[in-house]
């Protein structure tokens, strides 16, 4: 009877969903598994595109890992995880997004049937840390260093590896081209680890080879007033003026009321405010610049004076392009004109305006500390030149990591499938159920060269039973072998120059077997019943639209939540 009495213990709010167990963990899995089918398609040199829609209306076309999660707007708790790691990857190395997102969606996959079958989480965690650490060891084992070559030769290897991330974009059919300009820009900023150093300008129309990189600092001419056309457009060796003050004549901001007795004081007034923007403009003629830029608007006036005197002059100049022009002059930006002394201004060989399409370009090129390049992109639509950018600038990151970390492992699958060989030999040594483990973690690692030859139309099985068999031959010649995009067979990656830095496929691996721990550690997920609410009015938003209909829709769904 007393235990009939006991009172009902309400511990969270109601309508608080939680859902545990084995069920809840497989819901998990299948959510990651659907978030890598979508990137699927889009690995290796034959993977496709995805165009991505949303709804402000603009559309972009990428096969860019990350860019196509960060894209969608995934609300899923636990594939949210695989974003992360999409974006952790792109910062960390730049490439092999698609690769990290693939991996974690296989790991789970190989999890999923011994969790089905009462497997605890746990002991698979636990095999597949080891695995990782394995897999690993064996990369830096089988990694062949760059360092202690010549820079010609350095140059080519580099060249080697900016190549072999082009090809999987959609301006891999000029990957040798842009290959050499990458390497060129990434040895131009030297030791300087600063991204913002090496500018990407778009300018629509023309080929792709139309491309250009300049050994210094290029920008779209700023808008001018008259006396502009006027002033000389190429200098050889100027001294460069930069500002950070306005060269104009303003209103002023203060409300400022002045009683005159006499008339003619009202001139004295007027000539003053000219006085001072003249004064400004001498200091700035007898510094002895020939350029003159600033990052706040120089107006008609000064343009007009700066002309008269064979000055050239540039306003509202953004604030990366002056800082980029001040690294490679070494110049350096003035907040004021007094007391300019020639330490502070920059110089450079050549600067030129150039006609570029149908935009102007000012050109500053030959500089002394060339601390900074800039490559000007050139294509037919807009969004392929956008893509042309992220996938120079995933080719920029990877030059980076293998100029410092300067080891290198063969790429087309070769080293996915050498580190599965070398893990299902390793679990055989192992007694108990993590041999099972290991081995499903060496049979996901075949995700890679499966899927390259997926995407190119070739038949998996046929060329993994291929690398397979020469993977397994005892002298070990087999370890570069690889996925042959071109044939659909099998051939030496590394003789064929398809090498990656070794620090990439090491942060894949290392990111998604901890996605996939993370995942696997979930045992029970609780929804609030507010954030719940929002999701379901987010996508009652996305279905009715913003109109009457997505009202209707949306307290339609709060009704049946109350009852």
């Amino acid at each position: 009877m007393a235990a009939m009495l006991q009172p009902q213990i309400i511990l969270l709010k109601e309508g608080t969903d939680t859902s545990q167990g084995k069920a809840q963990l497989v819901s998990n899995i299948n959510a990651c598994t659907v978030v890598a089918d979508v990137v699927r398609t889009t690995l290796g040199p034959r993977g496709m595109d995805k165009l991505i829609h949303d709804d402000k209306g603009s559309v972009t076309i990428s096969n860019d890992g990350a860019t196509i999660m960060k894209l969608l707007d995934i609300i899923h708790p636990a594939a949210k995880i695989l974003v992360d790691i999409a974006k952790s990857q792109d910062s960390e190395v730049g490439d092999g997004t698609t690769t990290v997102v693939l991996l974690a969606g296989e790991f789970l996959k190989e999890a999923k049937p011994f969790i089905e079958d009462g497997v605890h989480p746990q002991n698979l965690i636990r095999s597949y840390r080891t695995a990782c650490s394995l897999a690993i060891e064996k990369i830096k084992e089988l990694a062949i260093s760059i360092e202690g070559k010549s820079l010609e030769e350095k140059k080519g290897l580099l060249a080697k590896c900016a190549a072999t991330t082009l090809s999987s974009k959609l301006i891999g059919g000029e990957k040798e081209f842009f290959a050499s300009m990458v390497v060129d820009a990434v040895i131009a900023i030297g030791v300087d680890d600063r991204l913002s150093m090496i500018g990407i300008k778009k300018v629509p129309g023309g080929s792709m080879r139309d491309s250009f990189l300049v050994d210094g600092v290029a920008f779209k001419k700023t808008f001018s007033y008259a006396g502009f056309e006027q002033q000389p457009k190429k200098f050889l060796k100027p001294k460069i003026l930069l500002l950070n003050i306005e060269l104009e004549l303003k209103s002023e901001k203060e409300n400022a009321e002045i009683r005159l007795s006499d008339p003619s004081q009202y001139q004295s007034i007027v000539d003053a405010e000219w006085n001072i923007i003249y004064d400004k403009l001498d200091k700035c003629v007898q510094t002895g610049a020939k350029v003159v830029l600033s990052r706040l608007a120089i107006g008609d006036l000064a343009t007009q004076y700066f002309a008269d005197r064979d000055i050239f002059c540039a306003g509202r100049v953004t604030e990366e392009d002056l800082q980029r022009v001040a690294a490679a002059t070494g110049g350096t930006v003035q907040t004021s004109v007094n007391n300019v002394i020639d330490e502070v201004l920059g110089t450079c060989e050549i600067f030129e305006e150039k006609q570029v399409g149908n935009e102007r370009f000012n050109i500053f090129s030959g500089c002394p500390s060339g601390l900074t390049a800039t490559i000007v992109l050139r294509g037919g639509a807009d969004q392929f030149i956008e893509e042309a950018e992220r996938s120079l600038h995933d080719a920029i990151m990877i030059v980076r990591r293998a100029l410092k970390n300067s080891t290198v492992v063969a790429g087309g699958g070769a080293i996915d499938m050498e580190i599965s060989r070398y893990l299902r030999q390793h679990a055989r040594t192992i007694a108990g159920k993590s041999q099972l483990f290991i081995n499903s973690y060496a049979k996901a690692l075949e995700v890679i060269p499966r899927q390259l030859c997926d995407n190119a139309g070739f038949d998996a099985t046929d060329v993994l039973n291929k690398l397979r068999q020469k993977h397994a031959l005892p002298s070990g010649e087999g370890a570069p072998y690889g996925v042959d995009i071109n044939t659909g067979g099998i051939a030496d990656s590394f003789a064929n120059f398809v090498w990656e830095p070794s620090v990439v496929k090491i942060n894949a691996i290392n990111a998604a077997t901890e996605a996939a721990c993370l995942v696997l550690s979930v045992d029970e997920t609780v929804k609030n019943p507010k954030s719940e609410s929002a999701q379901g009015d987010a996508a009652a938003g996305a279905m009715g639209g913003r109109g009457r209909g997505g009202a209707a829709f949306r307290g339609r769904g709060r009704g049946m939540r109350r009852r």
